[in-house]
């Protein structure tokens, strides 16, 4: 390879990382809007009050602003609605056609209004850190087309990111676009992730050659799956914390967690036995896995990341669910699902070389 295509395909790895810091940062302040109950700090999309400098103080808005961003909101759900029995969502549409909380409008409060301003300035600024990836893809178009490509579909799967965000607002923080919302940031997340990997194997020597059964790539992949399955349950516990909060008027926080339902004893359990497989492929990783290689650092980091994630859990469960202690179990569970993905890529990467060796 010439020191100019080396150069290329690792400015496009530093990038792709730093587009993969920058939106697990959003996620972290999304988690953050979420806990403060900022999520309707601005009542419009994409603007915030109808200007793209949010205002500071009530009197800078006129009288009767709830009814009209409630209009507009009402203008935006009724052609949702519509699009959504064009596809033939019907029951989604009638759900949220007849649900009368999405009509609740909140009073202007500056400091949710600015959590929530800063919250989209970060993801303006991720929508650049893409762009940036997609230029600097199309520098190694020659030596994997399908970079370029899925640079372009992340592009894609942003902008689409950000009308669903719009959605999240008109709806008024409807409950399953919510998870809707997150679950395609963690899709973003993967795409960036394999995009970084795939670009590493462009440079020559960059295998590994290491005998691991194919059992540890599967255990792994076993662990992913109920790892995103145990995000899930999260954004569903997380919704009965929020509505037993608005319920309580945002007091009695200890009891909190004792009017917790079901969602919350099985996503309790399932962190055991998150943590039993996720043990099982520890051992496997540290039979068979050379020490130092990157498998073997990012097994270690994934091995403490779980046992974090789990103390913050239980920290939340027994100290009366601490509001920092939300957006930081929600960010971990993310890096998790992160790191057991590429180290999944990694498991297969080191195969192929063995093979090809062979």
């Amino acid at each position: 390879m010439s020191p100019n295509t080396n150069k290329e395909v690792n400015s496009f790895r530093k990038v792709s990382f730093l587009t993969v810091i920058a939106v697990y940062f959003l996620i972290l302040v999304g988690g953050i809007v979420r806990t403060t109950g900022s999520g309707m700090g601005c009542p419009d999309w994409p603007k915030c009050f109808g200007s793209i400098v949010p205002p500071t103080k009530a009197e800078q808005l006129p009288p009767d602003y709830q009814e009209i961003y409630l209009q507009k909101r009402i203008a935006k759900n009724e052609r949702f609605v519509a699009t959504l029995e064009k596809l033939g969502f019907t029951e989604t549409a009638k759900e949220i056609a007849n649900d009368k909380s999405i009509l609740i409008e909140q009073e202007f409060n500056p400091v949710k209004t600015w959590i929530e301003y800063i919250n989209r300035l970060i993801g303006v600024l991720i929508g650049f850190f893409i762009l940036l990836t997609v230029w600097k893809s199309f520098r190694i178009w020659k030596f994997d087309k399908m970079i370029p490509i899925l640079s372009v579909a992340s592009l894609i799967l942003v902008l689409f990111q950000g009308w669903i965000g719009s959605l999240v607002v008109s709806t008024n923080l409807l409950h399953w676009m919510i998870t809707f919302h997150m679950m395609l940031a963690i899709l973003l997340v993967c795409v960036l992730i394999y995009l970084y990997h795939r670009s590493g194997k462009i440079k020559e020597g960059n295998g590994v050659s290491m005998d691991v059964p194919v059992k540890v790539e599967w255990i792994l992949i076993l662990a992913l799956v109920l790892m995103l399955i145990q995000v899930v349950l999260g954004t569903q516990v997380r919704e009965q914390i929020d509505q037993i909060s608005f319920a309580l008027g945002n007091m009695l926080r200890g009891t909190w967690i004792e009017n917790l339902g079901l969602p919350f004893y099985i996503h309790r359990s399932f962190s055991l036995i998150i943590l039993g497989i996720h043990l099982l492929y520890f051992f496997w990783a540290f039979k068979y896995v050379l020490r130092k290689s990157r498998i073997s650092l990012w097994t270690q980091l994934l091995m403490i990341l779980v046992v974090i994630e789990i103390a913050t859990g239980i920290g939340m469960a027994y100290f009366a669910i601490p509001a920092f202690l939300q957006p930081i179990h929600l960010l971990i569970g993310t890096l998790i699902v992160g790191i057991q993905f590429l180290l999944i890529l990694q498991l297969r990467e080191q195969k192929q070389f063995r093979l090809k060796e062979n």
